[in-house]
């Protein structure tokens, strides 16, 4: 019977340890504050910018919003966080993606300070994870080594396999698991003999974007399998890149979806601001 890798309750555990966090750096007189913009009304997105401020709430993290008409133009929006940039009260800041067509996503990305790039998307946090230097790493990924760790699964010396290489899951990934001493191996669209490739990994990360794609034909018996992708099936059920039902029997640990990646994305968001706030406390 594979374990059920739980991600609720993980991220739970890590938000109730960031939350004493708080309250003692509270005491001390270090606030805490993450800038969230939003540009337009995408339906995606509302949800995960309340989810956000959900989470700051519980933890004890200010919550500033900035909701913005789509008609707002790329040097506005360049203008507002150059502002937080410059703003001592501000630890972090994050732009929900994705931006309004007329804007340059990756421009905005590399205006925010790399020390306030609590998504870990800015250039110089992606150089300083892959050259081992302290950083902000993307969330998704930080997010599954917690969720590895924490459910007592070893990571070093392992045959890792990541399907997918985006700048937001499969590359920073690759990185962490290399930095956890894995062996990594990073597949996508053109690898050819997929099947074989995801069979060698005893831990199999499916960030593919393509419903329910993965099944057992591509999983070692005993594998841990966690599973990044999120979509609805005919039934209008949430689902992920891996077919659970087909894939359980042969993994000897698996996260479901929903319930397993996905709380961890916004606890390690959390955890980037507490980070910050230190650092930038620190430096002063």
């Amino acid at each position: 019977m594979a374990q059920i890798i739980d991600g609720k309750l993980i991220s739970k555990q890590i938000k109730d340890e960031l939350k004493e966090q708080v309250q003692s750096m509270k005491a001390e007189g270090t606030n805490i504050c993450l800038a969230v913009i939003q540009v337009g009304e995408d339906p995606a997105s509302t949800v995960y910018v309340n989810n956000k401020k959900k989470a700051c709430t519980y933890t004890g993290i200010e919550s500033r919003a900035y909701e913005l008409p789509e008609s707002t133009s790329e040097a506005e929006l360049i203008s507002l966080v150059e502002q937080l940039n410059a703003d001592d009260g501000v630890n972090g800041i994050l732009v929900q993606l994705p931006l309004p067509s007329h804007m340059n996503e990756d421009k905005i990305i590399r205006t925010i300070s790399p020390d306030k790039d609590v998504d870990g998307f800015h250039p110089v946090s992606v150089g300083r994870l892959w050259i081992g230097e302290e950083g902000f790493v993307s969330c998704t990924p930080a997010g599954i080594i917690q969720l590895l760790k924490r459910s007592g699964i070893e990571i070093s010396g392992k045959e890792c396999v990541v399907i997918g290489r985006s700048n937001i899951v499969g590359k920073p990934m690759a990185a962490l698991l290399l930095r956890e001493n894995g062996t990594v191996t990073v597949a996508h669209s053109r690898t050819e003999n997929l099947k074989e490739v995801a069979k060698r990994a005893d831990i199999l990360i499916v960030a593919i974007g393509k419903k329910e794609f993965i099944n057992s034909e591509y999983i070692k018996d005993g594998a841990v399998i966690i599973d990044v992708g999120m979509h609805r099936d005919e039934n209008n059920k949430l689902c992920g890149d891996v077919d659970y039902a087909d894939a359980v029997s042969k993994a000897s640990a698996i996260t479901p979806v929903p319930g397993g990646v996905g709380p961890m994305t916004i606890a390690m968001l959390m955890s980037n601001c507490v980070a910050a706030a230190r650092r930038q406390e620190e430096l002063r």
